[in-house]
């Protein structure tokens, strides 16, 4: 029987992240689902493979201390059973203070584990307008159809937002000049000198906001560094600023994601912007000259082979050429061959506050719930939380037991808060410390480090008791 004929209880639409582990997660309830898929008949701009779950930003699912509260959000999923992060965790490289993978084995991991699943289906076609099957979740991401998001718009009566990520490109390892380049953590620890070695430490430092605040919590690691001089360093700038750009057609609005900026974007605020932030040199020391680089350029090994490098923090909405011409500018990049370019796609997502009831369910259209970036979360980790966090609720609501969300307590817990908490303008979020509720005043003011653990223990103590209630 094929995917489309398969007797259901939910339709899941998309395969990411928040669509296999809500799908997971209801089939593990004793569900029936059918997952529809558009890959392979249509992929979007960012995606490579025809496999489930493909991660195409990033390989970093950011810091993994349960100081930063995505660590903390990590920690709980793994208590919970989430599919995610056991692949996650299976599929690992070297990282340090960070969770990263490798993203072949990974999407395989989760793909396999999806389509061997004996209550799912998955469905090979694509979903041009919302199912009139339901329950269904919605968990297209940020690359939504322009059909789909049309109908959902339409459904909800309201213009459905969007903003434009862009991503970084990828350069083969064999092509770096490992004689202009070198690896260390900042601060001297771990120097690496000339030429590349054998065994390099692996790393996944940030490429977002998000990301730099866990990583300055949790400790830098071991990067790839290409140092730049004043002179190199302000050339690059200029040429970033001036390069051709893929532009927008004209009915679109471009509005991106502060956390993930295209570095032209971030240059073109100032000569200084990428110098002070991904380009920072601090606590680093060029092993040549026993001095502080003006500015620097690092890289991130993508496979646990470490046989290509991403340039971290240079995501960018460049022309190809220019983007050929602009990075091998980079010291260490003169000759790069280039596995992947950067570019920039599209993010869907909708008014979650206001169209968001407290199960993830349109209130303009009963039986329709929304899960990961449609819904306005941020990061891989995120997005399966959200999808988590989806099927359980509705897997509560169809067996008719009261509904019991995460305790607001808990990470879990807080990307309903953040879903649901209307602001002026709503935006899409990474998990901070802000959703989740506050400890109780009478535990006196504590520094921020200490602070953060004790919320951290407090909600996996509760996110336990919530576990064993139900």
């Amino acid at each position: 029987m094929s995917g489309a004929e398969s007797p259901c209880d939910v339709v899941v639409v998309g395969g990411g992240l928040a669509g296999c582990e809500a799908s997971y997660q209801l089939a593990q309830r004793g569900l029936r689902v059918r997952l529809v898929e558009m890959k392979p008949h249509r992929r979007t701009p960012a995606q490579t493979s025809d496999r489930l779950a493909e991660l195409v930003c990033s390989n970093s699912l950011r810091g993994a201390a349960l100081s930063n509260a995505v660590g903390l959000l990590k920690e709980e999923l793994r208590r919970v059973g989430s599919l995610a992060l056991r692949c996650a965790d299976e599929t690992s490289v070297p990282a340090g203070g960070a969770l990263a993978v490798d993203r072949e084995r990974f999407a395989e991991a989760m793909t396999r584990a999806i389509e061997a699943h004996p209550r799912i289906a998955v469905d090979r076609r694509e979903a041009t307008e919302i199912p009139a099957e339901r329950p269904v979740i919605l968990a297209t991401g940020p690359l939504t159809s322009d059909a789909l998001a049309a109908s959902l718009a339409a459904a909800v009566g309201a213009e459905h937002l969007a903003y434009y990520d862009a991503i970084a490109p990828i350069v083969s390892a064999d092509s770096i000049d490992w004689s202009r380049v070198w690896k260390q953590s900042r601060y001297g620890k771990g120097v690496v000198r000339g030429e590349r070695p054998a065994e390099p430490e692996r790393a996944a430092p940030p490429e977002d906001a998000a990301e730099r605040r866990d990583d300055a919590e949790a400790g830098d690691e071991a990067y790839v560094n290409c140092p730049f001089d004043e002179a190199q360093y302000k050339a690059f700038v200029r040429a970033l600023v001036e390069s051709e750009k893929v532009e927008a057609r004209d009915f679109e609005e471009v509005r991106y994601f502060e956390g993930c900026l295209p570095c032209e974007v971030m240059a073109a605020r100032g000569e200084q912007t990428l110098a002070f932030g991904p380009m920072k040199p601090v606590g680093l020391t060029d092993p040549r000259t026993g001095r502080r680089p003006y500015a620097v350029l690092q890289l991130r090994p993508e496979d646990e082979a470490a046989t290509a490098y991403n340039l971290v923090g240079f995501q960018t909405r460049m022309k190809y050429a220019e983007q050929l011409r602009v990075f091998r500018m980079v010291p260490g990049l003169e000759e790069a061959e280039f596995l992947r370019m950067g570019s920039v796609h599209r993010n869907t997502f909708v008014d979650a506050p206001a169209l968001l009831g407290p199960v993830m369910e349109l209130r303009a259209l009963p039986g329709v719930h929304l899960a990961g970036q449609i819904a306005g979360v941020e990061g891989y980790v995120e997005s399966a939380a959200a999808g988590f966090v989806c099927a359980v609720l509705l897997a509560q609501k169809l067996r008719n037991e009261p509904l019991r969300p995460p305790p607001p307590t808990t990470a879990l817990g807080g990307i309903l808060t953040h879903l649901g908490r209307k602001q002026p303008t709503y935006q899409p979020s990474n998990i901070t410390w802000a959703h989740i509720a506050p400890l109780d005043p009478a535990q006196g003011k504590l520094r921020k480090r200490a602070r953060y653990e004790a919320m951290a223990e407090r909600a996996l103590r509760d996110l336990d008791a919530w576990r064993a209630a139900g």
